[in-house]
């Protein structure tokens, strides 16, 4: 996977990308991740990338000829996606996460900053992803995010990938309460069962520990995995139904 980030505040990400599985994921060649200042694009020589906008109005915004010009410059691969980091965009949730990390080999990250991008920016773009809806100074921690997110279900990234198909989202339900060593600390104890060695038992736990968990803090995923679980059931049904006599 190959990230192209378009930012004008290229040190954010030096911390990020040298610590923990990211750095380890581009010490192998997983995943590869290009900085891109719009500054470098210049051409007046106080290398201008923000002006008032037409209309008027509070703050500045991105020109567009140092982002064109910036994205432009990169290669293209097959499979490439260009987003812009925008509180006005999609969501990031975990489908998006493994949409983006199977069906690409290239993201072009556009950090915004000030007051947003020059409308005209959007010609190049061909999804805007938004980490929430709240504003931030700028593109950049959304950025991180998204290389993080995606970079860890790359194959060879986490050491064993059928840990990522537990994890909280992936099966519709947030992830089950986990225990280590010791069994007992200041009083409050290990649950018995995950104690027992008894396999199908404890995944029966898990499973409606995982259920009553996203009741509680999410009851809206609960609805969705009901809604899964109802229409699979039907399907299996008429499955069976068609072969019986």
């Amino acid at each position: 996977m190959r990230f192209d980030i378009v930012t004008l505040f290229p040190d954010c990400f030096t911390s990020v990308l040298n610590s923990g599985l990211l750095s380890k994921a581009l010490a192998k060649q997983i995943a590869q991740v290009n900085l891109i200042n719009p500054r470098d694009f210049t051409s007046d020589k106080h290398r201008k990338v923000d002006d008032e906008p037409y209309g008027g109005g509070v703050g500045m915004l991105m020109k567009p000829e140092p982002i064109f010009a910036a994205v432009e410059s990169l290669p293209i691969l097959p499979r490439r996606e260009v987003i812009l980091m925008s509180p006005q965009g999609q969501t990031i949730n975990q489908p998006l996460l493994r949409e983006l990390a199977t069906d690409y080999s290239q993201l072009i990250v556009i950090c915004g900053h000030y007051e947003g991008v020059d409308e005209r920016v959007l010609q190049l773009v061909t999804r805007e992803v938004s980490l929430g809806d709240f504003i931030l100074t700028g593109g950049e921690i959304p950025a991180m995010a998204l290389i993080n997110g995606v970079t860890r279900l790359l194959p060879g990234t986490v050491g064993k990938a059928e840990s990522l198909q537990s994890e909280s989202f992936e099966q519709g339900l947030l992830d089950y309460p986990q225990y280590t060593r010791p069994a007992n600390f200041r009083g409050w104890k290990v649950p018995d069962v995950l104690l027992s060695g008894n396999h199908a038992e404890i995944s029966k736990w898990r499973l409606l520990q995982q259920i009553e968990r996203t009741r509680q803090r999410r009851p809206d995923l609960l609805e969705n995995w009901d809604k899964g679980e109802e229409a699979e059931g039907q399907g299996e049904r008429s499955r069976g139904g068609a072969g019986e006599k």
